[in-house]
């Protein structure tokens, strides 16, 4: 990763944005980081690709926010694959307290879902 900007990205599914805006809100009120996201997901369009992959790498890390809504969200999947990819430091975290399905979408499939607490979110941001 090169140098350090002091910028996250927060990847969520469409359906998930008051989820999203309550994150943010807690994140603003808390840190000095920045946040960048891609409101619009057109995981269809290559230009589209290009664009997640470049605004994910200027990050210095990713707050994934997982839900039942992540099966389906295949902006949300890209986004983390550009994560995955480039071995960015990566913190998902649980969106809501329905009960995910058993088995979720690469790249997520298998991996840890922390619980969304704020002691989480900000050890992680400290070993950024």
């Amino acid at each position: 990763m090169a140098e350090k900007t002091n910028k996250i990205f927060i990847s969520f599914a469409l359906r998930d944005r008051s989820a999203h805006d309550q994150l943010l809100e807690q994140l603003r009120e808390q840190t000095k980081f920045s946040f960048e996201e891609m409101p619009v997901k057109q995981s269809w369009e290559p230009s589209w690709k290009d664009e997640c992959r470049e605004t994910v790498r200027g990050c210095d890390g990713v707050i994934g926010l997982i839900t039942k809504n992540y099966v389906r969200a295949d902006g949300q999947q890209w986004e983390l694959h550009c994560a995955y990819d480039a071995r960015m430091p990566v913190l998902l975290i649980h969106g809501d307290s329905d009960k995910l399905p058993s088995k979720l979408p690469e790249p997520v499939g298998d991996r840890e879902i922390d619980a969304w607490t704020w002691p989480t979110i900000s050890s992680f941001l400290n070993r950024l």
